[in-house]
């Protein structure tokens, strides 16, 4: 405001807000609160607001700089420096480092010719006194945004000595307020911001002269505590009613979902017909490549290997029986893999296997043994793989199943899965009750709480130990230790361990769909 005026000229909180431009990306400066309908063309998600203060004690002069930009711009000053002395208020026993940076910013980058600096509740004292409205001794309340001080008045001057300082301020009697809120209207967290209960503060809050009165007053509850009351109601928006959907309206979304599930069988058919086309046509090639190997001369089949792109007749015939395999399983034909180790084996690699070990040296001996470890070892690689291979090929076989009865009828399909998901859901549950069961102390027997593989165990155990007589003779025959095979197979862990494969397999599939 301007020396002799009664009224500030602006009244904004002392904040500085950096966003930036949605179209261009450059940042500008918005001091005080800003208009949310500006979020269409500003980001404001990079930047929180800045205050150039500390407590009650400036820190952040750049900050400041741009405060001042923005008071000096809205007071009507068009030159670059300010022509006019300049009165700045500050909190009592502020520091010297604080004073000196202000000062040096006011005279070096505004060019002011004086600068004063006081104690606006010192201020306030002054103009009061004059308009008779307090007398030379006193004290002085000025609370700030966080802090508070107290000033003592004495004959017309504050002793400065004795001021103190309490570290509460406008901040925390909103924060209180909203936790306040919060705490009576837990479902209104969200809508409780910090700028809605600093409003709610700023319109409908006074400071009571007699703080047990004004208590006393609601506690009583008497028609002028009616009059101080105040009712807030928060923006509500009225749910949507959703209409029950009508007979035909239900039969129309049936109609468009048998279309869509027709329409993915059909892309999926067309789909198959595609790849089986391919494949045969490829098949075809390849044997065609075959009856010209099998049809020229030995000085012909390098060229016809160079224009065919493979190296060798081997890896034609490679390519054929893996095609092959791919166009029975893509026409959802059992595909059965014949395990042939011996055959993939060298037998030049074990050349000492076949020669008595009479014949050999103790080296040689030492080399035999190595060489049957290792040709055993690639044996059981071999056995390994097919097995994998047979078994995925199992797997895929199923799953193609599973996806033809899908495309079929996707209704039944996923009933028919839900249906086996709960069944065996209860058969797991019911096998893990009955486990707590037997665990758990009660009358029921032991015999009554084992399970039929657990008596059979028992029951071997004992026919082992006492059909002997009292010679013991266990172990003498072959037959003997074949005991600890059927003891060792535990069915029900087998079965249980099956059972929640087949239960996770069906929830992983079902959640897919």
């Amino acid at each position: 405001m301007w020396a002799g005026e009664f009224e500030p000229r602006m009244r904004f909180r002392n904040v500085l807000h950096r966003p930036r431009l949605k179209a261009s990306g450059n940042v500008i400066n918005i001091v005080g609160d800003y208009d949310p309908a500006l979020s269409r063309f500003l980001d404001f998600t990079r930047s929180s607001y800045r205050s150039a203060f500390d407590t009650n004690v400036v820190y952040q002069f750049e900050t400041m700089e741009c405060v001042f930009d923005y008071v000096f711009n809205r007071l009507g000053v068009d030159s670059n420096t300010i022509e006019h002395p300049v009165l700045l208020t500050e909190c009592p026993c502020n520091p010297l480092y604080s004073r000196s940076k202000m000062a040096e910013l006011l005279f070096e980058t505004y060019g002011v010719p004086s600068l004063g600096l006081g104690i606006d509740g010192v201020f306030s004292y002054l103009h009061n006194k004059r308009l008779g409205r307090c007398g030379a001794d006193g004290l002085v309340v000025c609370s700030g945004f966080t802090t508070t001080h107290s000033i003592p008045i004495y004959h017309g001057e504050p002793i400065l000595e004795a001021c103190c300082r309490v570290n509460v301020g406008g901040y925390h009697v909103t924060d209180y307020l909203r936790r306040l809120l919060c705490l009576e209207y837990p479902y209104h967290v969200a809508s409780l911001s910090w700028d809605k209960v600093e409003s709610l503060k700023f319109e409908h809050g006074y400071i009571a002269e007699d703080y047990s009165m004004e208590l006393k007053l609601f506690q009583e509850g008497d028609k002028l505590a009616e009059e101080k009351l105040r009712y807030w109601q928060l923006p509500w928006v009225p749910p949507p009613v959703e209409e029950k959907p009508s007979e035909e309206e239900l039969a129309r979304k049936a109609a468009i979902k048998e279309k869509q599930s027709q329409r993915l069988r059909d892309m999926a058919a067309a789909k198959r017909s595609y790849k089986i086309a391919d494949l045969e046509a490829e098949i075809q090639g390849l044997e065609q490549l075959l009856d010209d190997l099998d049809n020229v001369e030995e000085a012909d089949v390098d060229s016809i290997l160079t224009g065919s792109g493979y190296s060798s007749r081997r890896e034609i015939e490679a390519a054929l029986s893996k095609s092959s395999i791919s166009l029975k399983k893509a026409k959802g034909e059992f595909v059965k893999i014949e395990k042939e180790p011996e055959k993939e084996l060298d037998p030049e690699k074990y050349p000492l296997l076949d020669v008595p070990n009479e014949m050999l040296t103790p080296e040689q001996l030492k080399e035999k043994k190595k060489q049957l470890f290792l040709k055993s070892t690639a044996e059981g690689r071999i056995r390994a793989r097919l097995k994998r291979q047979e078994e995925e090929s199992l797997r895929e076989q199923e799953h193609n199943l599973e996806e033809d009865k899908r495309l079929a009828n996707p209704e039944q399909y996923l009933e028919d899965l839900r249906a086996r998901q709960a069944e065996l859901a209860a058969k797991i549950d019911q096998r893990k009750k009955q486990k707590l069961a037997a665990g758990s102390t009660g009358s029921v027997g032991r015999s009554e709480r084992l399970s039929a593989a657990q008596k059979e165990r028992m029951k071997l155990l004992t026919t082992a130990a006492f059909d002997r007589g009292k010679e013991d003779t266990f172990g003498q025959r072959d037959e003997d230790w074949q005991l600890y095979k059927k003891i060792g197979k535990d069915d029900d862990d087998d079965e249980a361990d099956e059972d929640e494969m087949e239960l996770s397999r069906l929830n992983a599939r079902l959640q897919v769909i």
